[in-house]
């Protein structure tokens, strides 16, 4: 191993070869990411603008949106340099940063889903003590917990990954620098590096899924108790945009984690990939404004006062 050159960067092989889909690629993923950036900068505008919207929910919906921006962030400027340089390299330290926000937004994306799972049980199952229970405090400290927690996981399994040695092929079969394509180019033994891995997963994927299910099934339940029809559906529609956002993320994220070596694709792997941390971003604002009325309603406030005060 002392005659091996340790790798100093990496090659991201990318989505494409051919020079034509690359532009292609380069237009689509540019139009994605500027879509990603407008969105949820003006929900979090409008969450901080109109007074209207500083209850729990719209609080964990504004650091949704922060994470958001820090996953799309730490993947698409990158990728679109790299479908049009010629030479489509990374340097380790900057592939290690890259993978340490990946995960750190990826985390951070699961806890916030459950937080606001949480949120919306104690909002419609628990309205009488919503107020005491979701304060200011509670929200700060549960915002904290998630940051803590995701910083914790990402800085584990980047340190696992430093202790690595990469000395053969640099080529790494993704666009972006994400932990399984980058195990599979370690010359020395990975066995502490998958095992961190799954077992991180499995514990954040667990304890998030288990608080939203439970959740959910209080929620649920709750709502078939209503009488009305249009009080199931008020009740409901302030849950839907959550329950979409959620079968995004999980349905694609954890099978890219958590599927046998067996079945694994590189067109498969990337598809999946490009779902959950690409196309989930961008998707999250614009679920919340369509599908939440007060959202729109709030637009529509700073739309009406920024034309009256023109007309002035």
């Amino acid at each position: 191993m002392e005659n091996q050159t340790t790798v100093t960067e990496f090659i991201l092989l990318g989505l494409s070869s051919d020079p034509q889909l690359q532009i292609l690629l380069f237009l689509v993923f540019l139009v994605i990411y500027l879509i990603t950036l407008a969105g949820n900068a003006v929900i979090m505008l409008v969450i901080r603008i109109d007074s209207h919207l500083h209850t729990p929910m719209y609080f964990f919906l504004s650091h949704l949106s922060i994470v958001d921006l820090c996953y799309s962030s730490a993947i698409v400027p990158k990728m679109l340099v790299n479908l049009l340089a010629m030479h489509k390299t990374i340097s380790a330290n900057a592939c290690f940063t890259q993978m340490f926000f990946i995960f750190l937004s990826g985390t951070g994306e699961t806890f916030m889903l459950s937080i606001m799972a949480y949120d919306r049980y104690a909002a419609i199952c628990k309205p009488l003590h919503y107020v005491r229970t979701m304060n200011k405090k509670m929200c700060r400290q549960l915002v904290g917990v998630a940051w803590t927690m995701s910083f914790i996981d990402s800085l584990v399994n980047t340190v696992l990954i430093l202790k690595l040695h990469f000395c053969g092929s640099n080529e790494i079969m993704h666009f972006s620098c994400e932990l399984p394509p980058l195990l599979m180019l370690s010359c020395t033994e990975t066995f502490k590096n998958k095992i961190t891995l799954v077992s991180s997963v499995l514990f954040i994927g667990v304890c998030t899924s288990l608080i939203m299910l439970v959740s959910y099934t209080h929620i649920i339940s709750t709502i078939l108790r209503i009488r009305s029809a249009e009080g199931r559906r008020k009740a409901f529609s302030t849950c839907s945009s959550h329950l979409i956002v959620v079968g995004l993320l999980y349905g694609t994220a954890l099978f890219q984690y958590m599927k046998p070596s067996s079945i694994s694709s590189v067109i498969l792997d990337q598809v999946f990939s490009i779902q959950y941390s690409i196309v989930t971003p961008m998707l999250n604002p614009i679920i919340y404004s369509l599908k939440n009325k007060e959202v729109k309603t709030a637009l529509g406030r700073i739309f009406k006062k920024k034309s009256s005060s023109q007309l002035l």
